[in-house]
């Protein structure tokens, strides 16, 4: 008794993970691959990358818009005044640097000669009354000529000669022209005024705000009035297309699958209809079952992520909706 008792609990115990062993692989003669995930998407959140006072906001929830389309704008009006002044200041220093490029005119060249020779007349003038005086103060042996009066005469000769030396000089600058260095330093005073004006146009720029691709508006957060900045956004964009599910498939279902596999998408609303759709991204990386999936097995099974590419030309997806997502196999 006890043999043949032994000999049925080596059976079932066979038998059992026999069972097992066959519910646990996958069936050889498995069509397809069912899997349940959500609808996702990208989102793109809109900010002013300045601080300025909302002016107006054009789009609303739901609303669709193209790419290149003005959402909102900011007041430009501070910023205006200020490019304006930055022109007029550029302009003036265009002025100052052609004029030193330009070089010293003939006429003022001529005008620097004529005072030279006046000063140099000037000198002469005074050198001759010194020779004068100091000559009758000798005849008279210093009666008829003070010694303040020779040093008065001597002081005007050597002011009248120091005069005709800064004349001279004057002239030698204007004949040879602007230094080189005040060309150099004016040509940097210039060209840092236009890149000021740059700043300011580019900032007028992004005073609207634009949408960046093809996309439907989820949020509008901001109204006219409010203070933007660029940690506050004006809008969050949903990006239509593309669209995937994203789903979780088991390690031994891994094998099963890859990347431009084809795939039906079915959601709860639309019974009896499916979407064309193919396998795109699949994860590298385990991890385990998120919350959100909807499976029958254990949570903390380890699952690798798969995203299911889908075509949605009627646009009946929304993000975060359930789907059901078929892989058919042998095709």
């Amino acid at each position: 008794m006890k043999k043949k008792l032994v000999g049925v609990v080596i059976l079932a115990t066979a038998l059992v993970a026999i069972g097992a062993w066959h519910w646990s692989r996958p069936a050889a003669n498995d069509k397809e691959l069912v899997l349940y995930g959500n609808v996702d998407l990208r989102q793109v959140a809109l900010a002013f990358p300045a601080s300025e006072r909302v002016a107006k906001v054009y789009a609303d929830e739901g609303q669709r818009v193209k790419a290149g389309e003005v959402l909102a704008e900011l007041d430009t009006r501070g910023l205006r005044l200020r490019l304006a002044e930055a022109e007029a200041q550029a302009a003036a220093m265009q002025q100052a640097l052609a004029r030193l490029k330009s070089g010293t005119r003939p006429e003022e060249v001529a005008q620097s000669r004529a005072r030279t020779a006046a000063a140099q007349a000037e000198a002469e003038l005074a050198r001759q009354q010194l020779d004068r005086v100091l000559a009758v103060q000798q005849d008279s042996n210093g009666r008829a000529v003070s010694q303040q009066d020779v040093d008065a005469a001597r002081a005007r000769s050597k002011a009248a000669q120091a005069q005709f030396e800064q004349a001279r000089q004057g002239q030698e600058l204007a004949q040879h022209g602007p230094r080189r260095e005040d060309i150099a330093q004016a040509q940097a005073q210039f060209e840092a005024a236009q890149a000021a004006i740059a700043l300011l146009q580019h900032q007028l720029g992004e005073a609207t705000l634009k949408a960046p691709v093809n996309s439907v508006v989820r949020a509008r957060l901001m109204e006219p009035g409010d203070m933007a900045s660029p940690q506050r956004p004006v809008y969050t964009l949903a990006i239509a297309d593309p669209k995937w599910v994203r789903t979780y498939v088991r390690e031994t279902d891994l094998g099963r699958i890859k990347p431009g596999m084809t795939a039906s998408i079915s959601i709860d609303s639309q019974p009896g209809k499916a979407l064309a759709g193919k396998v795109g991204y699949i994860s590298s990386v385990a991890e385990f079952t998120p919350k959100t999936v909807q499976t029958e097995d254990l949570r903390t099974a380890l699952v690798y992520e798969v995203r299911v590419l889908a075509e949605d030309k009627a646009d009946v997806l929304r993000m975060g909706m359930p789907a059901t997502v078929r892989i058919a196999f042998g095709q």
